[in-house]
């Protein structure tokens, strides 16, 4: 039986990751700073294999990965919940090289890299900096020599779960309402990940951006309004008020309004014909999520 090991474990992609993996029968060998808090205890209960490592530490890093045949790799972005106190986007490059170090000083046979949709363009035009930080990381997994995939998902429909775009009652992005954006569930993410893994001759080499839909945010809010039988009206955030926030933020947000991911969705779809699209996944789980969310926002007002 194959073992695969997941860095960051405890994550959104890398549950998603660990689920079908385990679900096809892998061993797996989750890598967490801390086994001890709920979310490493519940991937055990899972059935996966515990180990402790820090993506700052490679030698932790090489002693997890030792004896693997596969290894996936997701980092944080700068923003996301659960990073440390000034987390940076050079901390998020150092902590990806580093996982490829480990990968490649074990001597792991099959890296599975979670980058991000775009990243492929960085030669024939301007990217937001969260895509310049996984295209460094491919670039040195590709130096390395390592046998690899780049799965390169577009924005998450679980963004949609909570306080990201959910503001007040309705559905808040600095997006323009009318501009299709491109989304994908995580759990696709997970699906392609066991694939990559299942067929290493067909997928060591590629890189592929991920889709699952491509909607406007009206639509988004629209649809997730009679999802959870709520009405949740779409509001446009101005672009200035995410430059306050930060300019890198604020590049992000116009590239996607004038440039945007430009996966090609029924490609996507071929790979794997059980593809998520957004009603779909609020069907299956997306509505649950938001109605809970937002339920447990009505109770918080209700106690202040």
């Amino acid at each position: 039986m194959k073992t695969i090991v997941v860095v960051g474990a405890t994550g959104l992609q890398g549950r998603a990751v660990m689920t079908h993996l385990l679900a096809d029968g892998r061993r797996v060998r989750a890598v967490t700073r801390d086994p001890d808090a709920a979310g490493a205890r519940a991937l055990a209960l899972a059935g996966a294999e515990l180990v402790r490592a820090e993506m700052d530490d490679v030698a932790s890093l090489i002693a997890a990965a030792e004896g693997a045949d596969g290894l996936f790799s997701v980092q944080p972005t700068v923003g996301s919940p659960g990073t440390p106190a000034g987390f940076s986007a050079e901390d998020e490059v150092r902590w990806g090289c580093n996982v490829a170090d480990a990968a490649h000083a074990a001597g792991v046979r099959h890296l599975v890299y979670a980058s991000l949709a775009g990243a492929g363009r960085h030669n024939t035009e301007k990217l937001p900096k969260n895509t310049i930080n996984k295209w460094r990381i491919e670039q040195h997994i590709a130096r390395l020599g390592l046998p690899a995939t780049f799965l390169r998902p577009v924005s998450f429909m679980e963004n949609y779960t909570g306080g990201y775009h959910l503001h007040d009652g309705t559905v808040a992005t600095a997006f323009a309402a009318d501009v299709p954006q491109q989304i994908v569930a995580v759990d696709d993410v997970g699906v392609f990940a066991a694939l990559a893994f299942a067929h290493p001759g067909e997928w060591i080499g590629r890189a592929v951006d991920l889709a699952g839909d491509e909607v406007t945010p009206v639509q988004i809010a629209a649809a997730i309004s009679e999802a959870t039988g709520r009405p949740l009206p779409y509001v446009q955030i101005p672009i200035e008020a995410i430059a306050q926030i930060g300019e890198d933020f604020a590049f992000s947000y116009t590239w996607l309004n004038e440039r945007g991911y430009r996966a090609d969705i029924a490609f996507t779809r071929a790979l794997h014909p059980g593809l998520l699209d957004l009603r779909t996944w609020l069907q299956r789980t997306g509505a649950a999520q938001i109605a809970g969310f937002l339920t447990a926002q009505d109770a918080a007002k209700q106690d202040q």
